[in-house]
């Protein structure tokens, strides 16, 4: 049976009733083809929206904006930037968080003048990752600890006054699973530092070209490279440099303790020409958790040290990040 539009006026064909089953089956189909053409339009709505989302010339950047936090345990304002999800401002929508420590002879602006915020930017638009908050704190060079003299406890203000002001200031998920701790350089080694000492504040941590030495020469050389080392270490390390307090603190000492840190997800890497022979470290950190059998992450790919190396594998720690952070959210919204 062919069906027939039904124009007004227009009765139907002469000896069928409008209750009889041929004309029924008319307008069933008629609804049926309707039903068909709106969700192919859906279809393709949604598939132009996501288009749209993934194009990086429509998807939105992340927002940077700087200020500071006074400190009772420094005697100072301490400076950080934050860089928030493009909606925040116009959502309600809480986020993990990823604390990234610039490295030495750097300040937190490094995170947008070398190129992190850029490689950030990049993957969101791409989306390899999801959104989340990133708190970019000034530690001029105390690589995160507290100092030696007891001056400087740069520690004790991350994670007793930082980390509890970023949770009331912003929209964050105050939980281990869904904060993170990244760094370079002399930041990769406080990632992991403050990562190992403080997993009940951190659930995962990355490091690039972190600042791992095994041991110093005996007795210490002034010039060349270990000059260099004892220079920049002596303002938080001791002057001279007290080793004991050195291996104290170094992540690879922490890291023959990893029951001390039973859930802390890592992943470090470094580059296998690093100017500064960290991959040695590196690797040392990797043999020291393989012999307590502790599952993580080590990638040791071509570069030298620097932001020229950061800037090509950057993008791996803030996808491992992000996959964690997505499996808390999920978590919470009770998505298996």
């Amino acid at each position: 049976m062919r069906c027939l539009t039904r124009q007004k006026g227009v009765s139907p064909p002469a000896g069928r009733s409008r209750k009889s089953a041929g004309w029924m089956r008319c307008f069933r189909r008629a609804a049926w083809n309707q039903q068909i053409a709106g969700l192919i339009l859906l279809i393709l709505v949604v598939l132009a929206a996501t288009a749209v989302a993934r194009d990086p010339s429509q998807a939105a950047p992340s927002q940077l904006s700087c200020s500071s936090v006074a400190s009772k345990i420094l005697s100072r304002q301490v400076d950080y930037c934050v860089d928030l999800p493009a909606n925040y401002q116009s959502s309600n929508f809480r986020y993990p968080t990823l604390y990234f420590l610039h490295g030495l002879f750097e300040n937190y602006h490094a995170w947008d003048e070398k190129g992190g915020k850029a490689v950030f930017d990049r993957l969101l638009q791409r989306g390899k990752i999801g959104p989340f908050v990133v708190i970019l704190p000034d530690a001029d060079n105390s690589f995160y600890v507290n100092s030696y003299d007891g001056r400087d406890r740069y520690e004790d203000f991350f994670i007793q006054e930082l980390v509890p002001f970023i949770d009331r200031k912003y929209r964050t998920y105050a939980d281990p699973g869904a904060r993170g701790i990244s760094g370079v350089s002399m930041g990769g080694y406080g990632s992991l530092h403050l990562a190992m000492r403080h997993p009940d504040v951190f659930g995962s941590v990355s490091a690039q070209s972190a600042a791992l030495v095994a041991g110093f020469p005996h007795p210490m050389p002034t010039t060349g490279r270990w000059g260099f080392y004892a220079r920049i270490l002596e303002e938080s390390f001791g002057n001279p440099l007290n080793e004991a307090y050195w291996d104290a603190n170094s992540p690879l000492t922490l890291a023959e303790h990893p029951e001390t840190f039973p859930n802390l997800r890592i992943f470090f890497g470094v580059g296998i020409h690093d100017r500064y022979g960290f991959e040695n470290g590196a690797e040392l950190l990797d043999k020291i958790l393989n012999e307590h059998e502790f599952p993580h992450t080590f990638a040791l790919r071509p570069g030298n040290h620097g932001w020229a190396y950061e800037r090509k594998y950057l993008k791996y720690s803030l996808i491992f990040h992000w996959e964690i952070f997505k499996a808390y959210e999920d978590q919470e919204a009770g998505i298996k």
